[in-house]
């Protein structure tokens, strides 16, 4: 697996955001809108598909 190296960004309410390289998006066949869970386990942030 490559690494893909992205900086936290902070937008102009108070959040912050990741891009997702393209290359990853496709292979997780994700959508744009679509919910995702985060979770943190140590010092990893686990990303999931969002399930009701």
């Amino acid at each position: 697996m490559e690494k893909h190296v992205r900086k936290i960004v902070k937008n102009g309410r108070g959040s912050y955001y990741i891009n997702l390289p393209k290359e990853i998006v496709q292979e997780m066949k994700l959508r744009e809108r679509q919910k995702l869970t985060l979770r943190c386990r140590g010092k990893s942030i686990i990303v999931e598909d969002w399930k009701e």
